[in-house]
């Protein structure tokens, strides 16, 4: 589903149904929401990343690099994208829907900057919650589309409404390497009516974190870049690490961005994020490091 720009652009009124088809289908594109300027910033910024402006923990030998992680923590461009005025409207407005008595408030905990160059492959289905367990069910991926997403350059597919039992599936290893990363693949579902989203340069994609997803290769010549940031409920703790002596029900990340909103829980005051990231090289990780390189975080993949 999509809504044009008329529709989405900042200051205007979401339409009235826009919550009502995100908890229905667990996704919805809203084209034209982010500028050409805002979009060319932070492409002109990813450079930063690769050429010294920015610390990295790991940059590569060849400089060659898939996505980074967290970039918001080091760079003011994907600082403003975090809390960009179109995003977090409709964050505001779609995160915690499902929830009665929800007020708007929302955090980011996560953002991701995708490269993709041409002959990557894509991941096969998954599920973000699986990665960043909200306590409520309310994580949004909003993927910026900062080139244009199409079949041929492996764009997003989707598998509507198999979020809305709060299900997350069991995964296995694939064997389709020329297609998928290395990451495993939920399975045990129909995927009959999955769909591609194929969208334009400035379209953003919101998704509900049990959506499954996916991509494919990119089989073009060109890149395809993304920002994906996650939000959820600023009410929901965040219980993201685990471990021997955590006691997981009042378990919360604290290093988050408030979006919408004021933090629920000053009490707890939110940590600073490490003065560093560190990048995904082309050479994929294997599967047991790609969600952790000793910054004790997590990620889901594109």
């Amino acid at each position: 589903m999509s809504l044009s720009s008329n529709e989405a652009r900042p200051g205007r009124s979401l339409p009235n149904d826009l919550a009502e088809r995100f908890v229905n289908d667990g996704y919805v594109v809203v084209d034209n929401l982010v500028s050409s300027d805002e979009r060319q910033a932070i492409i002109d910024d990813a450079a930063g990343f690769t050429d010294g402006t920015y610390p990295v923990s790991n940059p590569p030998d060849d400089g060659e690099i898939l996505a980074v992680h967290f970039p918001h923590w080091v760079s003011p461009i994907a600082q403003a994208a975090v809390v960009h005025p179109g995003i977090r409207e409709v964050v505001s407005t779609i995160a915690g829907a499902h929830l009665p008595w929800w007020d708007g408030r929302t955090k980011c905990m996560q953002s991701m900057l995708f490269f993709k160059p041409p002959g990557l492959p894509g991941q096969a289905w998954h599920q973000d919650e699986r990665f960043i367990p909200t306590r409520d069910r309310s994580l949004v991926g909003a993927w910026i589309a900062l080139e244009d997403a199409t079949l041929e350059n492996g764009c997003l597919w989707v598998l509507p409404g198999s979020h809305r039992m709060g299900m997350i599936h069991p995964t296995r290893a694939h064997d389709n390497p020329e297609e998928f990363d290395r990451s495993d693949e939920a399975y045990g579902f129909d995927e009959a009516e999955a769909l591609p989203v194929e969208v334009k340069a400035g379209a953003v994609v919101f998704f509900n974190g049990y959506l499954l997803h996916r991509s494919f290769r990119n089989r073009s010549t060109g890149t395809r870049m993304a920002l994906v940031n996650h939000y959820m409920n600023a009410w929901s703790l965040l219980p993201w690490h685990v471990g021997p002596g955590i006691e997981v029900g009042v378990e919360d990340t604290r290093t988050i961005v408030p979006v919408t909103g004021e933090d629920p829980y000053p009490h707890k005051e939110i940590e600073p994020p490490p003065d560093v990231t560190f990048v995904r090289p082309r050479i994929a990780m294997p599967e047991n490091d790609s969600h952790n390189t000793g910054i004790q975080v997590a990620k889901p993949d594109r």
